[in-house]
């Protein structure tokens, strides 16, 4: 039975080739007067694509200024130094360029700025909520997170250890160019742990317990599919600009919360382990919800047979006969089939990882912490469920 909803996804996406031309007149057509460009490492400048997005905004007459070096799992100090330097330079518009990490750090900094006598941490902490935000919009050049669309960022206290993630409509960002172009030179591994993020961003929507709608479920189903077949493609074939494309609007839509209108609002424990593993090891992301995904799916399965039934046969193609769960298991089988094909880790030996029960436990109490009281749809999960998950992974048992 389909629950309420609402769904809200005002972004407004600038799709194609040599679309990065048009970021100067979309962001003085948004009130833009003052600019902070948040970006990563060297290849927004190797690419060219940084001088390109400064030229655009010289012409249309408008300051700008930068911010360098966002690294994955973004730091909570460079969003420090960002309102730092936002507040001293009176920045009054967030432009992104990049991936997750820096539209991420992006936002992080508009909420800072925004309310620049609280500490931004204090909303991911989940002490307060915001009331105010300053407008943000991307470049993309990394498909993964969906954050180009998305309500939702994520920052790393690398004090704490912990990696947070706080949501809000106010930080949705205004417009995002999108050009596929800039992502074929991106490694391999990065490319296929973006398509991970990305089927997982509806996957955490897909395996409820709660309520699905038949019309949410076939545009699921019809999204992992090719999410499927166009990473296979990548994998092969990195400069292949269709495939390219396709993963590019899959992760948009798979996390402006189209794909789970009508459930309970998704489950979201295998993003909230790997947060935690992400925090400590700092592993990237993608990959890490690959080798944490194959141990929860089997811990949680019987208690959400139906759904992993339905995405076994509707999104994997298992024809095989059998009962639903031996028909489980074998798209879970089927999915790990999947991950290795595109050269993603199945469990944390692969991942390069191996905690020790200690830091299991810890790993386990704070993802606890930052759940809330939400712990899963297809399960509700306890602290000695966490732990079982996150030992399936490292031990290799099923």
């Amino acid at each position: 039975m389909a629950n309420n909803f609402e769904f809200y996804a005002p972004t407004r996406v600038i799709f194609g080739k040599g679309t990065e031309g048009r970021v100067g007149a979309l962001a003085k057509e948004y009130g833009a007067k003052n600019i902070l460009i948040v970006y990563g490492g060297k290849s927004a400048v190797r690419s060219g694509l940084l001088e390109l997005v400064k030229k655009a905004l010289e012409e249309e007459g408008l300051r700008h200024l930068e911010l360098g070096g966002v690294v994955p799992n973004p730091r909570l100090d460079k969003v420090y130094e960002g309102i730092a330097l936002g507040k001293r330079e009176k920045v009054d518009f967030l432009l992104a360029v990049g991936g997750g990490s820096a539209i991420d750090t992006a936002k992080a900094i508009a909420y800072g700025l925004a309310e620049p006598e609280k500490d931004v941490w204090d909303l991911f902490a989940h002490t307060r909520t915001a009331q105010n935000c300053l407008p943000v919009a991307s470049i993309l050049t990394i498909a993964a997170a969906g954050s180009e669309t998305s309500k939702g960022c994520v920052i790393t206290n690398e004090r704490t250890g912990e990696k947070r993630a706080y949501d809000d409509n106010l930080a949705r960002p205004r417009f995002a160019v999108m050009n596929p172009e800039y992502t074929k030179t991106l490694p391999d591994y990065q490319t296929e742990s973006g398509c991970v993020d990305i089927m997982m961003h509806t996957m955490e929507r897909y395996f409820t317990g709660g309520g699905n709608m038949e019309l949410t479920d076939a545009i699921a189903e019809g999204l992992l599919r090719t999410v499927m077949k166009n990473a296979r493609i990548l994998h092969q074939d990195p400069a292949n600009y269709e495939a390219r494309a396709e993963i590019m609007w899959a992760g948009s839509l798979a996390h402006n919360d189209l794909t789970g209108c009508g459930n309970d609002g998704g489950d979201f424990m295998s993003h909230k382990l790997e947060h935690e593993m992400g925090g400590m090891f700092n592993v990237t992301h993608g990959a890490g919800l690959a080798a944490v995904w194959p141990s929860w799916a089997r811990h949680v399965y019987k208690n959400a047979l139906p759904r992993f039934v339905r995405y076994a046969r509707n999104v994997l193609g298992v024809a095989a006969e059998g009962s639903d769960e031996e028909i489980a298991l074998l798209g879970i089988q089927e999915m790990e089939s999947f991950y290795h094909s595109v050269g993603m880790p199945v469990n944390f030996s692969e991942l390069g990882i191996r905690p020790t029960d200690a830091q299991i436990e810890e790993m386990a109490q704070r993802c606890l912490a930052a759940c809330g009281g939400h712990t899963g749809s297809a399960k509700r999960l306890s602290p000695e469920d966490m732990i079982a998950v996150y030992k399936a992974a490292r031990d290799g048992s099923v």
